[in-house]
């Protein structure tokens, strides 16, 4: 599975015809196919191309909601 320093994940932030990947737990997921997910934003708080894990700890749903969107790969362990 392919890693992911953060620097290359802050490139797919779903602007400008880049994909919108976000790490939770490691994982990186592409979620460039969801309407909620228009141009790298989420519900105006979030942002593709970063690493949500806490962000989501405080979110109206857990992560398996995570689980429908394809794992592109994993983010690199500073």
């Amino acid at each position: 599975m392919r890693e992911f320093a953060k620097n290359e994940l802050e490139k797919n932030n779903g602007k400008n015809g880049a994909p919108a990947f976000i790490a939770c737990n490691e994982k990186i997921f592409d979620v460039s196919g969801s309407f909620l997910w228009k141009k790298g934003y989420h519900q105006v708080l979030h942002v593709a191309g970063e690493d949500l894990t806490d962000h989501l700890l405080n979110a109206p749903h857990g992560t398996e909601l995570l689980e429908r969107f394809p794992v592109v790969g994993i983010l690199k362990k500073v």
